[in-house]
């Protein structure tokens, strides 16, 4: 109904936001969960996830994903396709725009992730979850013992590699140019790591083999030289950051120098009434655990906020 006024809208579909619509809706919040420009969000385009709590022998990124929909599902949560194009918060309900539709809501949980970046290569994105990671924290341990790959030269870049030596033979840290942007000592740390090697003005041509479904090789270049050369690896991690699905709120919340949503109390933006949760606002961890943890106190916090304005 166009002249309908939800109590609460979900933007976002991942861990985050599937949880703050199970915990809503269990409140009885009818919460209406907009799935944004990535459905299921980065664990959709996962395989096996073996640290979420109570799966001991792992599950499939997507399965769990479906599974945490059904659930929000059967509480009453009402899902659409469909991402937030514009946010008004001067005035109150909110009114959200999706598409040609205005979406009026007392309370807003923003819960729409942060997206890796990626290089852009076809082959890439083919192998996303067959060797090719954004998340050393997730993957790391199916690469016990191999020789891999990251590709970056910032503070992102040296964590994960300094993480990925707990599992790997040999990590190659690959980058474009020859000077780093990362911080001091983040570099000095890495350089000196003994399994941590640099390839610096370097970059991938093509990530392979895409037809044996898992990582075996990238065709790299010297960007001096021309050079090009095939160069065997198990994995390649990307260590370039990520980008907060959070532009439309640039101009009416407070944000990192990143673009990361600031929160206070865990939850709370500055304007009441609205949350944010997951990826959006975390920057540190980014793991699916930490984000269904805020999208609990996210949910919990709009009961609270609309029992407290009487609505």
């Amino acid at each position: 109904m166009a002249d309908e006024i939800r109590d609460v809208v979900i933007m976002g579909s991942g861990c985050s936001g599937l949880t703050a619509a199970i915990y809503s809706a269990r409140a009885k919040l009818r919460p209406l969960v907009l799935e944004g420009h990535e459905p299921g969000g980065q664990l959709s385009m996962t395989t096996l996830v073996e640290n979420f709590p109570g799966w001991p022998d792992g599950i499939q990124g997507p399965v769990l994903i479906e599974n945490m929909r059904k659930q929000a599902e059967r509480f009453g949560a009402e899902f659409r396709v469909g991402h937030v194009d514009a946010a008004d918060l001067t005035q109150r309900p909110f009114v959200l725009t999706v598409g040609r539709e205005q979406i009026r809501t007392r309370t807003i949980i923003i819960a729409s992730g942060a997206s890796a970046r990626w290089l852009g290569l076809p082959s890439e994105h083919a192998l996303i979850g067959h060797g090719v990671s954004s998340c050393a924290t997730c993957d790391g341990f199916f690469f016990s013992g191999k020789e891999i790959a990251v590709i970056g030269g910032g503070d992102s870049a040296m964590e994960e590699a300094l993480f990925l030596t707990r599992f790997a033979s040999k990590v190659t840290l690959i980058h474009r140019r020859d000077a780093f942007r990362a911080s001091k000592i983040m570099l000095d740390r890495a350089k000196a790591h003994e399994k941590i090697h640099f390839m610096p003005d370097t970059v991938v041509e093509e990530v392979m083999d895409v037809q044996a479904k898992e990582v075996t090789a990238l065709k790299l270049r010297n960007v001096l030289t021309g050079k090009v050369w095939d160069f065997p690896t198990s994995a390649m991690f990307l260590g370039i950051g990520h980008t907060p699905n959070a532009a439309m709120f640039h101009e009416t919340l407070e944000t990192d120098d990143d673009g990361y949503l600031k929160t206070r109390d865990y939850v709370h933006t500055g304007v009441p009434g609205v949350y944010a949760c997951g990826d959006v606002a975390d920057r540190r961890y980014r793991q699916a655990i930490t984000a269904s943890g805020t999208g609990c106190m996210a949910a919990i916090e709009v009961e609270k906020y609309l029992e407290e304005t009487g609505h």
